[in-house]
């Protein structure tokens, strides 16, 4: 709620504080702490603050690939808020590659129609808008659409 209302200071603080008791309670590497670690990050995102965003995604995502698994949802979701993070740091073709490895898990995870491969796909394909290439959305929705552009 506090991030939501712009009191980003304050809820940087909770969040922190919900971060380090989910690491002394469940350990750096259980579930529920590399989301506080995801969350947190977002949140340094929103409040301007990319390295240290980068640092912190980089942790989620590398913890939930190990922990989880790299086709599991949530790992899927830091993989596509970390390209989301380097397009905004000017690191677009980092961000292509993620964004595109994010699209292909969610298709083949959660399937086509799925929130968030629906995310992935749209992030993409403003992305490569942004670059100035052409984009079919509905050829990266087919199972080898990525290969079709």
């Amino acid at each position: 709620l506090l991030k939501t209302v712009g009191k980003f200071a304050e809820a940087e603080t909770l969040y922190r504080r919900a971060l380090e008791g989910s690491r002394a309670t469940l350990g750096h590497e259980h579930p529920n702490t590399l989301t506080s670690l995801n969350n947190l990050a977002l949140l340094l995102q929103v409040m301007g603050n990319p390295r240290e965003a980068e640092a912190a995604l980089t942790r989620a995502l590398t913890g939930r690939e190990r922990i989880l698994g790299p086709q599991h949802p949530d790992t899927l979701q830091s993989l596509n808020n970390m390209a989301v993070l380097l397009q905004d740091m000017g690191k677009l073709g980092e961000a292509e590659q993620l964004l595109r490895r994010a699209l292909e898990g969610c298709k083949t995870t959660l399937g086509p129609e799925h929130p968030n491969t629906l995310t992935s796909l749209n992030n993409l394909a403003s992305l490569m808008q942004a670059m100035g290439k052409n984009c079919n959305r509905e050829a990266l929705l087919r199972p080898s659409g990525l290969t079709d552009l």
